[in-house]
């Protein structure tokens, strides 16, 4: 073992944070209303068939909407995107419409697709899965624009600094 080891959830953290994962904006529409937020948890869960997992804090205006959705946009930040993660961020749907101060379009099943993003694909929900304080979202993607070769994502470490628009 380690001489390193910790017992508390710094270690933990610090993994994590090493890691520098993407995050994505994740857009949706359900019942005449619109949502986007920035995430972070998230991951492909399988090859074939494609599956990718979605994490919604449930304190997040976003995840009302999501919940009553049945499609979900997933959208590829390229790293000069940052203003675009602040917005979808740090800003709540609680107070701000969001999509009034960016570039989007309806793309399949309606869900708003953002114009600046550097790619992204939009899925069914088949499944909601209780994560504690965030449900994962089971997508089958469904219609995709990927990004240019050579896109840079935005990762972690660059937005890591933003106060949410909601705590977790």
């Amino acid at each position: 073992m380690s001489d390193n080891v910790t017992t508390d959830r710094s270690g933990f953290d610090a993994v994590i944070a090493a890691a520098d994962y993407p995050v994505f904006v994740v857009t949706t529409r359900a019942d005449g209303r619109q949502a986007g937020c920035l995430v972070g948890f998230t991951s492909q869960v399988s090859i074939e068939p494609p599956r990718f997992l979605v994490g919604i804090s449930k304190t997040n205006f976003t995840f009302g909407v999501a919940m009553a959705a049945e499609h979900l946009a997933v959208h590829l930040l390229g790293r000069e995107q940052s203003s675009l993660a602040a917005l979808f961020g740090a800003e709540t749907g609680d107070d701000i419409n969001k999509f009034a101060h960016c570039k989007w379009h309806p793309g399949p099943a309606d869900v708003p697709i953002l114009s600046a993003a550097a790619g992204w694909f939009t899925g069914r929900i088949l499944e909601r899965h209780d994560l504690g304080d965030h449900v994962g979202m089971l997508i089958e993607p469904e219609a995709a624009s990927p990004p240019p070769a050579h896109t840079d994502a935005l990762r972690y470490d660059a937005v890591a600094r933003l106060k949410p628009g909601h705590t977790a």
